[in-house]
């Protein structure tokens, strides 16, 4: 069995099953756990996927909002434990596999086009 192999049947034992197909450009919901002193609590993230990295354990999403008229991007590992939730919100439709020039625009130029061929 090459290395490979072991890391890889390693890795399958954190993965998650339960999570929707992502795709660049859409605009999703995603929980996450957050522990302050004892407590521990789960708090909504919104926005939109700008780009998405692969690579089983390690699988990324990067999700940007506008929050308070200031730009705010956040990566995600999809299989962390401190995930608890993704849910998508809208389907976008785009035609590339990052959105990094939304970071150059304002307003109503970052609106992206709804796309209904795809199930929520």
């Amino acid at each position: 069995m090459n290395a490979q192999a072991i890391i890889q049947s390693i890795e399958a034992e954190f993965l998650k099953t339960d999570l929707p197909t992502i795709h660049v450009g859409d605009t999703v919901k995603v929980s996450v756990k957050i522990v302050e002193g004892g407590k521990e609590r789960i708090q909504p993230y919104e926005g939109t996927v700008i780009a998405m990295r692969n690579g089983g354990v390690s699988e990324t999403i990067t999700v940007r909002k506008v929050f308070q008229g200031v730009g705010v991007e956040r990566v995600f590992l999809l299989h962390s434990p401190r995930i608890a939730g993704i849910k998508i919100l809208r389907r976008g439709k785009v035609r590339r596999a990052k959105l990094y020039y939304l970071r150059d625009r304002v307003g109503k130029a970052t609106r992206i086009q709804q796309r209904f061929d795809r199930a929520l």
